[in-house]
């Protein structure tokens, strides 16, 4: 097996990729700022400067056979550049076709980019999202993601380095962070919430299932300029993702059962319309693509991923 190389490997999804990658036995090296002893010996580092339209990625991905792109610009709750969308164009469009060129022309065979359902839009309606429906970026971030796709997939052609996008929803699992993060220390807490009667319908991905698909992108032949939907095959409303917290942490569910339609009043009115969107809202995602081109099926359940999730922080709180 040749090199892979991760970007982003110290981050939530990298550290985990970074070290399933190396008990499976794959050549890895993680593209950091600066030499680091949290990875396990045989990990090989090289240090690389920011993730900007000019880094220089020559010792990089020198004798590199793979990318796996999971450095980015994330969501930022309170964003204090004066121009959002430039500052997640500048990192998560820019730079990531900064590399992807000086890879292709440096003779990578497979690019594997780590995208967003944002891309595909922030709500579904009649139907779940499918990985070959027309994007409808709204935000920033994802409109930068978008961007970065189309640069990629011309790169592809261009070069014929291989190209894979993947489009995950909500990544949860150990240590997430974000939204899903303090949705744990809230249950954990018995802070009652206003979300005991929700009916929406919300596709997730749990970070286990998220990993193993990424890992059977890197060889699988019909995953080769492909873009693919991922979550867990099951989705919930936020009233069932909150009971089933709650009960793999071994907590009460302290739910209040208020209309949803006052909840989501009530969020526009102070102006939480956004909020209000995620909480209440429909984001399904379809991932009959994936299952049939690459004969995949997500390897954990959400009851056990949630168990897995809530063991690891409850041991990391004692």
């Amino acid at each position: 097996m040749k090199n892979i190389l991760l970007t982003g490997s110290t981050g939530f999804i990298g550290s985990s990729l970074t070290q399933h990658l190396h008990q499976k036995g794959y050549p890895i090296i993680a593209a950091i700022r600066q030499i680091s002893d949290a990875f396990s010996p045989g990990i090989q580092q090289v240090s690389v400067s920011d993730l900007l339209p000019s880094t220089n990625w020559t010792s990089a991905i020198n004798k590199v056979d793979t990318i796996i792109h999971l450095a980015a610009r994330a969501h930022i709750l309170k964003d204090q550049a004066t121009a959002p969308l430039a500052a997640f164009r500048e990192t998560n469009t820019y730079a990531t076709l900064n590399l992807a060129q000086q890879a292709a022309n440096a003779g990578v065979r497979r690019f594997i980019f780590i995208s967003s359902i944002g891309v595909n839009g922030n709500q579904t309606y009649a139907k779940p999202f499918t990985a070959d429906d027309l994007p409808t970026p709204a935000e920033p971030y994802a409109i930068s993601k978008h961007e970065a796709e189309i640069g990629l997939r011309q790169i592809a052609t261009e070069t014929g380095m291989e190209v894979v996008i993947i489009r995950p929803p909500l990544v949860y699992g150990a240590n997430a962070p974000g939204n899903f993060g303090q949705l744990i220390k809230t249950v954990t807490r018995g802070i009652p919430l206003p979300l005991g009667n929700i009916r929406n319908q919300r596709s997730l991905v749990a970070l286990p299932n998220l990993i193993d698909l990424i890992t059977t992108c890197i060889d699988h032949p019909a995953a080769a300029n492909q873009i693919f939907l991922v979550s867990d095959g099951e989705d919930l409303s936020t009233t069932e993702l909150l009971q089933r917290l709650s009960h793999a942490l071994g907590k009460p569910a302290r739910l209040l059962p208020i209309p949803q339609s006052w909840l989501e009043t009530a969020l526009t009115l102070v102006g939480k319309r956004a909020i209000a969107q995620r909480l209440c809202g429909n984001l399904q995602v379809d991932i009959s693509k994936t299952r049939d081109l690459l004969g995949w099926t997500p390897p954990v359940s959400v009851d056990e991923a949630l168990r897995q999730t809530a063991q690891a922080y409850l041991q990391a709180k004692r």
